[in-house]
């Protein structure tokens, strides 16, 4: 690889300001290593072992995209890229590939697949614009749609700006697999989907999301409806988010929303359907089924939030009842239904979705009610009250034997690498909870940046309350103030929970002279673009927020953290992974706790240095970082910034770098 990374290469030939690192050299390697070894050996899906794996942790800054990007298309594999965000993936298709293409593989067919849900339908299109239907649409939006339909590849969605995703337009619009007529559809042969199909199929390297990947995991376990074509190779980048993404993709849900949605679809075809009798009938059939969702939604707490399933029923014996009449109504639908298979709407597929709810209901509440299967089952029942839904779901503790049966034993090469992985020095966590061999390569490349000369880690002295403590919340803005005025503003404040965040922010607006954002009174873009335009600014923030911001320059010169970012244990999956630990004769604590709020707390400030110019102070707000024992593996965790518990510290800090400006 030295003839494209080293001091001499390829890309310090071409890339402008390209610096070559010793780290980013060393990841190429290690990546080309394990695509290209064993290319004698026919691969066996049969194969115990299963894929060989790859394990690399590569900090901000050390170029880790081109690293596993051009060993990859060298390999001359059919490799999927995936990774968890929208701006990694128009990164790589384009900055990255079509620099690989000029100067590495001119031949190089690489494409991105999304969901299906981003894609047009054409047999709904038709539709929704014949029968004189077309007046559902402005004439402007008919004729944009129209005229792009001659001209569009795919019809993916991201080609009209004007049209959102989440429009009731687009939904009546796209490719949702329960309206799908696959080989019988009219329009199979002109279908959008399947021209993707064909020309992924025919494409050495695909960029894909995660949540694609683990949809197209889960549909394969079941032998039809997949998306993506078969690959050898899979590279995961932001891999900190597979145990998420998997526990969702491998559980099951039952939800009010899902009944509502069905019910509507049915209704709207019902509007072109002919012959009064099985229109009343399926109509009444599914007004029933409304009625007796609402009802058993209704007999659920209205307390907001996570809970568990199995005390519940166990309270509350007549849900069971409920839960049967809900099961009674969707079959009485599901017989409806059935007299109106092989019409031109897509009856089959409305029978599908009923029967699949039915089954999904049985199932979810059917395992939590059975006492002997919970001890040994391998899901945890729970269900979630919103604003306006209720869902139960069954998720699974662990995701590992799953990965085993849908990925390692089907593919060659796993490749995992984020900027956090590690937890105090150690992969362990990370590979355990995704059952990734043992005996796997593991690299740690930390990032180039001058972290000892253009940073300061900040925590509290020891006369500050531990977060647990009754003058906390006081003395915690009290600090926030301080530093807020030290920094001129210019700085990112996260919190682990939107009250905190919301406290902060009114007990502080006032106090402060910078112009102040709060997450939820705009959108994630419209807040980034104000924070990094307004350098003076202060974004208060949760979430989504601690990782995937990157502002790079004077906007961002501090990121300030109001506690260390343990998850509530009494969320139910959270929960039940702490009682597997226990039960296994683990310390869970240790063992799965800590570790995650170290990754969380990684990825927060990581927020600070995006580039190699950059320079500014990370302020934890947590004195357990030194009282608690386990403080010491959250900072081996952190980046080698000098660590200062005095204000001073912080104020010399930004008063030299002011002087330097």
């Amino acid at each position: 690889m030295d003839e494209i990374f080293g001091p001499e290469g390829l890309l310090a030939g071409h890339l402008p300001n390209y610096e070559p690192r010793p780290g980013q050299q060393e990841m190429a390697q290690a990546v080309a290593e394990l695509i290209s070894g064993d290319d004698d050996l026919p691969f066996n899906e049969e194969d115990p072992s299963g894929a060989a794996c790859l394990t690399v942790e590569a900090e901000t800054g050390l170029g880790k995209t081109l690293a596993y990007l051009i060993p990859a298309v060298r390999s001359g594999r059919k490799v999927v890229v995936s990774t968890n965000t929208r701006n990694l993936q128009d990164q790589i298709l384009k900055r990255e590939i079509p620099f690989i293409r000029r100067y590495i593989d001119p031949d190089l067919k690489a494409m991105c697949v999304k969901g299906r849900q981003n894609y047009l339908c054409l047999y709904r299109w038709h539709q929704f614009t014949g029968g004189g239907r077309q007046k559902l649409f402005a004439d402007k939006e008919f004729d944009e749609i129209n005229t792009w339909l001659e001209t569009t590849i795919f019809a993916d969605r991201s080609e009209l700006p004007r049209l959102h995703g989440n429009s009731p337009l687009w939904q009546k619009l796209c490719c949702l697999s329960h309206f799908c007529l696959g080989s019988d559809c009219p329009d199979a042969g002109s279908c959008f989907l399947n021209r993707l199909r064909r020309e992924a199929a025919s494409s050495r390297l695909l960029v894909v999301n995660h949540h694609l990947l683990f949809s197209d995991l889960a549909v394969r376990r079941n032998g039809f409806g997949e998306v993506l074509p078969r690959y050898s190779t899979v590279i995961f980048d932001e891999a900190h988010h597979l145990e998420n993404v998997a526990t969702t993709f491998f559980g099951f849900s039952f939800s009010r929303y899902q009944v509502v949605d069905l019910i509507a679809d049915i209704e709207r075809s019902l509007q072109s359907t002919s012959g009064s009798k099985k229109k009343k009938k399926i109509l009444s059939a599914a007004n029933a089924l409304g009625g007796l969702t609402e009802q058993f939604a209704a007999r659920f707490p209205q307390e907001k939030g996570r809970f568990l399933l199995t005390e519940l029923f166990q309270k509350q014996p007549e849900l069971d009842q409920a839960k049967d009449t809900v099961l009674a109504a969707l079959e009485s639908l599901a017989d409806q239904l059935k007299r109106l298979q092989g019409k031109d709407e897509p009856w089959d597929q409305y029978l599908q979705r009923c029967t699949d709810l039915g089954r999904r209901l049985e199932n979810i509440v059917g395992q939590c009610l059975d006492g002997d299967a919970e001890q040994e089952q391998n899901y945890i029942h729970w269900f979630e009250r919103s604003e306006k839904n209720l869902t139960l779901s069954a998720t699974p503790i662990d995701v590992a034997d799953d990965l085993q049966d849908t990925l390692f034993s089907k593919v060659e090469h796993c490749v995992f690498t984020s900027a956090t992985l590690s937890t105090g020095n150690s992969f362990s966590y990370f590979n355990k909870r995704l059952g990734i061999p043992e005996d796997t390569r593991c690299c740690s490349f930390p990032s180039p940046f001058d972290y000892p000369e253009r940073c300061l880690l900040y925590i509290p002295d020891k006369q500050f309350p531990e977060p647990n403590a009754p003058s906390y919340r006081e003395k915690l803005h009290d600090q926030i103030k301080s530093l807020l005025n030290l920094s001129q503003g210019r700085a990112l404040v996260l919190f682990t929970s939107f009250a905190a965040m919301d406290h902060a922010f009114h007990s502080l607006r006032d106090e402060l002279d910078f112009p102040m954002l709060r997450q939820g009174t705009a959108s994630r873009h419209e807040l980034l673009t104000r924070f990094a335009d307004e350098t003076d600014s202060i974004l208060f923030a949760v979430a989504s927020f601690w990782e995937g911001v990157d502002v790079p320059g004077e906007s961002l010169s501090m990121v300030i953290i109001d506690k260390l970012p343990f998850e509530v244990p009494s969320d139910p999956v959270i929960m039940a992974r702490i009682n597997r630990i226990k039960s296994g004769g683990g310390n869970p604590f240790f063992e799965f706790q800590v570790p995650r709020a170290i990754l969380g707390l990684r990825q927060g400030v990581g927020r600070l240095m995006r580039r190699s110019g950059d320079r500014g102070v990370m302020a934890v707000l947590d004195v357990r970082l030194f009282s608690k024992g386990y403080g010491r593996r959250f900072i081996r965790s952190l980046p080698a910034a000098p660590l200062s518990r005095n204000l001073a510290d912080v104020d010399k800090f930004f008063s030299t770098l002011s002087s330097n400006q």
